[in-house]
């Protein structure tokens, strides 16, 4: 099957685009998407991927599924357009990053500037019903996910893979510790955030590892 991503990423994801579960998906999604309100816009979809071609990735920030609210899933994990109230858990992302740099907290909650510098903002599901989180778990998103997880693990180097909270974590197996830069903790949502986020130090960290290794890094 032909999908219009990223010439980069279609290439590594070929394979599973040609699988049955994918072309069961895609007549999931675009019948969803016909009879539904659903999140984020379709030419969105894809969005993480578009924003950050595979040889160009330096850091994985895995969320769960978009957002599920009027106008703030744009296609990468934890970001909302321009205009929009920062989520609590982009809100407590912020206040991490302001704690660790001394940075003032970003006026806007797009991302995307993040994506353009190698953070792939990858929700391990990439759509969802409007105002029904989950609605489209366990449909195929998933195995699509993970093989582009295994394909960052398996064909780059020195990546930092951010795994907040226990969905996320659940990605580590397709990735080799002495290959990459595992940083866990707990998600950064206002039910867990005291539990290990605060003050998890990761962007710092993420920032040294990349530039022990010759790597430019973030400008969170």
């Amino acid at each position: 099957m032909q999908v219009r991503i990223d010439e980069s990423w279609r290439k590594m994801l070929q394979s599973e685009f040609d699988k049955p579960y994918f072309a069961q998906l895609v007549q999931f999604v675009k019948q969803e998407y016909a009879t539904q309100q659903c999140f984020p816009p379709a030419k969105l979809i894809f969005n993480a991927f578009d924003s950050c071609p595979f040889e160009k990735v330096k850091v994985v920030i895995i969320g769960q599924d978009p957002y599920h609210d009027d106008g703030q899933a744009h296609g990468l994990s934890f970001s909302v357009p321009d205009g929009i109230a920062f989520p609590p858990s982009l809100r407590n992302i912020y206040q991490e990053i302001s704690n660790e740099f001394g940075t003032p907290i970003p006026q806007s909650g797009n991302l995307t500037r993040w994506a353009e510098q190698g953070v792939l903002l990858l929700n391990s599901v990439l759509t969802v019903r409007a105002h029904q989180p989950a609605s489209h778990q366990n449909r195929g998103w998933e195995e699509l996910t993970d093989a582009a997880i295994y394909q960052l693990a398996k064909y780059r180097h020195n990546i930092v893979f951010l795994l907040w909270g226990s969905y996320a974590q659940r990605k580590a197996a397709y990735i080799d510790p002495n290959e990459h830069y595992v940083l866990q903790t707990a998600h950064p949502s206002p039910l867990s955030a005291y539990r290990g986020f605060f003050g998890c130090n990761h962007f710092k960290a993420a920032n040294e590892y990349l530039a022990e290794h010759g790597i430019e890094p973030i400008q969170w």
